[in-house]
């Protein structure tokens, strides 16, 4: 989830902890301490500075951690105390700061990227796969909830309404998922696929819309559809961007699947599986879910083979986040590679 409404729900759920002052803690400041300690967990975003690995090992661990969750909200409430000189509220900052911080990993576990909830004591990504990233409704919803706290001052009802209405959207779009799962074993079951994993992962836009993923040892099968048109849409030249994002997901009747081998055919495959068992590779193939070989450069005198996550594919996108790869030159050593968003190698530490 984005981080401002991470924050934004923070506020929230500390609205309703404190509605009205509690002790020396007035409802406001507690909104205040709830937004920052919801924000908090994302702080460490600074790591993509220090090293380009850094953020992909690192983000959505400690500071996302249930296991040092406590430890984080002694330290948010200890900083508030000193700050606001109010060693008598030391007990409302706690529970305001572990309700900030405890909400935001919830945010976070809805979503497809993995969080390392038991960090550090395993890098185990937990994942819901029900919310994407970015999503107006659920942010919509938090919004709404904040409002109406600022009409009914002094009430719990608003806030606490606004996050039983957040749980019910979530349970929703688990519903939707589902359904979306279902697509995806109607479709293994025509074609015969055997032993077959099937998954659906929220897309952007509405939440109707999901990638559905059916996964065989060697090969995914996917298709974007939208669970609730029944008829196609097409995007006219001149439509918006949030147009152009919708119109890629199609009725579950006439769904697009498209079949990709994770290691390519033929000659490409030898080289992409020998650059995939690579030691330097090993990130890589702990972080991806859904890998799949994206490329095969062959230069004079480099050649490169660059892979990507299924889970970070959205139809319209020229790019995409997190594509990794192997290069060597002259048939050397292998290193490893990130692609930029204009196509530039950059290489990784060893």
């Amino acid at each position: 989830m984005d981080t401002l409404t991470h924050a934004l729900s923070g506020a929230l759920i500390a609205r309703a902890a404190v509605p009205r002052r509690l002790g020396s803690v007035s409802s406001r400041e507690a909104m205040l301490l709830g937004f920052l300690s919801a924000a908090f967990p994302d702080a460490d975003v600074v790591l993509s500075l220090a090293a380009p690995l850094a953020y992909l090992y690192h983000h959505r661990g400690v500071t996302h951690s249930l296991v040092v969750l406590p430890l984080w909200a002694l330290l948010l409430a200890w900083l508030w105390s000193r700050v606001r000189r109010n060693r008598e509220g030391f007990r409302t900052y706690l529970l305001v700061s572990a309700l900030g911080v405890g909400i935001h990993i919830l945010g976070d576990l809805v979503t497809s990227f993995g969080t390392m909830i038991f960090a550090p004591l395993s890098d185990i990504r937990v994942r819901w796969d029900t919310t994407f990233i970015i999503d107006l409704w659920f942010s919509g919803i938090v919004i709404a909830g904040l409002l109406a706290c600022a009409l009914y001052n002094g009430s719990r009802t608003p806030p606490v309404a606004g996050l039983l209405l957040l749980c019910g959207y979530i349970s929703f779009q688990w519903l939707q998922q589902q359904q979306a799962i279902e697509v995806g074993e109607a479709y293994a079951a025509d074609q015969r696929i055997s032993a077959a994993q099937v998954s659906a992962l929220p897309r952007p836009v509405s939440p109707f819309n999901w990638i559905v993923i059916v996964a065989e040892p060697e090969r995914y099968h996917y298709a974007f559809v939208n669970l609730h048109r029944t008829h196609a849409v097409t995007a006219p030249p001149e439509a918006g961007l949030i147009e152009r994002l919708a119109s890629a997901y199609q009725p579950v009747a006439s769904a697009r699947w498209e079949s990709v081998s994770r290691f390519g055919e033929g000659e490409a495959r030898g080289l992409s599986e020998q650059a995939w068992q690579q030691p330097q590779f090993a990130f890589f193939r702990w972080f991806a879910a859904y890998p799949v070989l994206a490329a095969v450069e062959r230069g004079n005198p480099s050649e490169c083979v660059w892979f990507q996550d299924l889970r970070f594919l959205t139809p319209g996108r020229d790019t995409w986040p997190f594509r990794y790869g192997m290069c060597r030159v002259e048939g050397g050593a292998w290193q490893a590679h990130r692609a930029g968003e204009a196509g530039e190698r950059m290489l990784l530490p060893q």
